[in-house]
């Protein structure tokens, strides 16, 4: 049986605690995956300069899952034009069954190996890309399909699972596993499992920004003036770079059509 899918002898009698017994039990099973995560750390930093290489030629990061798996990877692919200031082409999330599936399950979705190969062929995934699959138990044919079909185009495949030697990290040439044992409730993988896999997520994408000079010093230079909350940002990055009031770092900015970079650069 997949570790992901075993009772947990921890929390077996759950449905007789109270609520702060609930959810200190529930954190104390929370700090396991970040532990798991700290075990794969070696994995996950060759991922990023995957990553990193793979944008320095021009290429795509992809995730592809489904159910929660997909939709961590959705949530961290849009997040990245915002805070990178980078094309929405650059980072992208493939979610078993559509754009429906971010908010409507369709747990029949992630069986279909062939969706999984349509889908990234649609996206026009090449070699230059770099397709990183998501799945708790590292068996979703899904995402099987996708790695396969990210492998036979030249592609750089990669395998996020919580679960070790999986069909996932055969197929995929490399892989990162994320051992955070039976969920507090069994079988339900939107837990530790999908914690771990956010925080691995985060990490290669904002590690493989900061390599690519995305990031100065621990400051997001490259984000845009979309809203009053980012321009506000954006004035105390350029006062803080250029050690001047926010009134200066305000004019340079208007000045450079709100661009970090060429403001700083004056």
């Amino acid at each position: 049986m997949l570790r992901t899918e075993m009772r947990n002898e921890a929390t077996m009698h759950i449905d007789q605690m109270d609520s702060l017994s609930m959810v200190k039990l529930i954190n104390a099973e929370n700090m396991n995956a970040v532990l798991a995560v700290e075990k794969a750390l070696d994995s996950v930093s060759a991922v990023i300069d995957a990553v990193a290489e793979c944008f320095e030629k021009g290429g795509r990061l992809f995730y592809v899952g489904a159910g929660t798996s997909g939709r961590l990877g959705v949530v961290d692919a849009s997040e990245c034009p915002p805070t990178f200031g980078v094309p929405r082409e650059q980072v992208v999330g493939v979610i078993a069954g559509g754009k429906e599936c971010m908010f409507r399950s369709a747990e029949a979705c992630e069986d279909d190996a062939a969706a999984g190969k349509r889908d990234l062929e649609a996206e026009g995934v090449c070699e230059k890309d770099i397709v990183v699959g998501i799945s708790a138990s590292g068996g979703a044919a899904y995402v099987v399909g996708a790695l396969e079909y990210a492998n036979s185009v030249g592609a750089v495949s990669v395998s996020l699972a919580n679960n070790p030697d999986s069909p996932m990290e055969k197929v995929a040439k490399m892989s990162v596993v994320t051992d955070t044992g039976p969920e507090v409730i069994t079988g339900s993988t939107r837990m530790k499992s999908g914690t771990a896999q956010k925080l691995v997520l985060n990490m290669i994408s904002t590690c493989a920004m900061v390599k690519t000079g995305k990031v100065y010093e621990n400051m997001m230079i490259n984000l845009r003036p979309t809203n009053k909350k980012l321009k506000a940002r954006m004035v105390r990055i350029v006062s803080e770079i250029k050690n001047c009031g926010e009134e200066e770092a305000t004019a340079l900015l208007e000045e450079n059509n709100w661009v970090i970079r060429d403001a700083v650069e004056k």
